[in-house]
């Protein structure tokens, strides 16, 4: 069984060598300044879905990108990781402003050489566009989950900002996909299946 002391050398070893703690079996878990609180709460939420949202970002790191995206597609990892810290850590700003200004500027470079967008598309087309478009419904209930925080326990500005400038980018890399791989966006057609 653990003790205290083992928790403690290995949060300042920084390190993961005790993976089965039992320490959550009652549906608590532990925040980065070592307070707790339930699997259930406002900031467990948010942490989750920026988790899920970097996971399904690795999956779709596992298709064939261009370089461009990938590098972007990388960074944004980190960056999310950046972002669970500042959510496992209230109180603390982690995020800066500089990495909301770079999402900025990817989603201006990528949207450059694309169409102008006359119509409502559909999440599809090529798979790694139908990914990114599944990144950016999850970034957007990561979003939703930081919103709800917010309201009880403020969060940076660059937090938020951050996912909402993601869901754009995740957007725009959709159809920057589907052009890369040599299919137009998928157009919404307004009453196709309507019955008169």
């Amino acid at each position: 069984m653990e003790n205290a002391a083992d928790r403690d050398t290995e949060r300042k070893g920084n390190r993961l060598s005790k993976i089965v703690t039992r320490t959550g079996d009652t549906g608590s878990t532990g925040l980065g300044d070592g307070s707790r609180t339930g699997k259930d709460s406002l900031r467990i939420d948010a942490i989750g879905e920026v988790d899920e949202l970097n996971s399904a970002i690795g999956l779709l790191l596992c298709e064939d990108l261009p370089i461009a995206v990938q590098t972007a597609l990388h960074d944004i990892q980190h960056d999310l990781f950046d972002l669970g810290g500042e959510l496992c850590l209230p109180g603390m700003a982690v995020m800066k402003t500089t990495q909301v200004s770079r999402l900025e500027a990817l989603v201006e470079n990528f949207n450059h050489a694309l169409p102008m967008l006359k119509e409502f598309i559909l999440p599809g087309g090529t798979r790694p566009a139908a990914l990114a478009h599944l990144c950016r419904t999850i970034c957007r209930r990561a979003e939703r989950a930081m919103v709800r925080l917010d309201h009880a326990e403020p969060l940076s500005d660059a937090a938020r900002c951050y996912v909402n400038r993601l869901s754009d980018l995740l957007f725009v890399l959709g159809r920057h996909l589907n052009l890369a791989g040599g299919r137009g966006d998928v157009l919404w057609q307004k009453g196709k299946n309507a019955v008169a």
